[in-house]
């Protein structure tokens, strides 16, 4: 079990886990790990979505706040990051071949992992590209999932040299002429603290540059045209009224004020075209809530503790 999951100096694997492996779609190798409540009787299972360029390592710290309210967490990292299987042998890039292949492993995961070994009632809690991911898949959750926790959900892009639009575009017309394997910027090391888009908060900054750097192989590059092409159409959809309408479960959304990477602006019109979700702006926070200062990852978390059940705070109190 060590060998699937990995400890820095100031980052130790949280305690009472499994972890393994299992077959997403097309025959991919996906990492995956359960952690058990603290307590004699669980709350239920927050089933833990990751964004890109992410990690189960990357969670530790929110996977102990919230396995010692009594709550199980299941997560697992997406296909083409983290320790699960790459797309592109050669290349360290962040690839994907169809969009539907992450909501085909989110699936399979609820199913062959989730359900049997876990405890209910199930929760999502997801971030940025997994927060998109779950959008998607949403209407199929219905009577799976009781209630997402999506953070900066990422539906748009902002804070890029060239508009949303060009890159649409351009990635678009990469993909058809088959450069959908290709990058459009050079690959750096590992970004400086100042000026980060990610966090204010410089110790987290440190702590996960850490584990990139002493667990290299779980890094991932700049996204692919494919994975651009692919993302930007399910952005599109997402934020279309029809498929809101078809969203029945209960959804609380959390906007980073600060974020230079999802618009303000578009978060704040999905959530007004989305019946079944309330918008919680945490004002300052850069795009990582789980990554922020204490002060602003606190706001974060009393809003999730808040709204998943079984809390000891009230809904009452969010006005939920």
């Amino acid at each position: 079990m060590d060998s699937i999951l990995h400890a820095t100096t100031d980052n130790p694997v949280p305690d009472n886990h499994f972890a393994g492996f299992f077959e997403g779609t097309r025959g991919a190798k996906v990492r995956y790990a359960v952690f058990r409540g603290k307590g004699a009787k669980a709350k239920g299972t927050v089933i833990l979505v990751h964004g890109r360029n992410e990690s189960i390592e990357k969670y530790f710290e929110t996977i102990r706040d919230l396995t010692s309210r009594g709550l199980w967490v299941a997560t697992f990292d997406w296909r083409g990051q983290g320790a699960s299987d790459r797309l592109i042998a050669s290349k360290p890039y962040g690839h994907i071949r169809r969009f539907a292949d992450y909501e085909e492993d989110l699936l399979r995961f609820i199913d062959r992992v989730v359900l049997p070994d876990t405890r209910l009632p199930f929760f999502i809690v997801a971030h940025s590209t997994g927060a998109l991911v779950s959008l998607s898949l949403a209407p199929r959750l219905a009577n799976r999932i009781e209630r997402m926790v999506l953070t900066s959900p990422f539906i748009a892009i902002a804070g890029q040299v060239m508009s949303q639009r060009s890159i649409t575009v351009i990635s678009r017309l990469a993909s058809l002429f088959g450069f959908g394997g290709r990058t459009f910027r050079r690959e750096a090391g590992l970004p400086a603290f100042e000026g980060n888009a990610l966090t204010s908060d410089r110790a987290r900054f440190t702590r996960n540059c850490a584990i990139l750097r002493e667990h290299p192989e779980l890094a991932v590059g700049h996204p692919t045209a494919n994975w651009l092409n692919e993302t930007l159409k399910v952005m599109a959809r997402v934020r279309n009224q029809d498929h809101l309408t078809r969203i029945h479960i209960p959804t609380l959304l959390l906007c980073a004020t600060a974020d230079p990477i999802v618009p303000r602006s578009v978060v704040g019109s999905l959530a007004r075209n989305f019946r079944a979700a309330r918008l919680i702006e945490i004002d300052g926070a850069r795009h990582e809530l789980f990554q922020e200062t204490d002060r602003l990852r606190g706001q974060a978390m009393a809003a999730i503790e808040a709204f998943i059940p079984g809390s000891d705070i009230e809904e009452s109190e969010l006005g939920l």
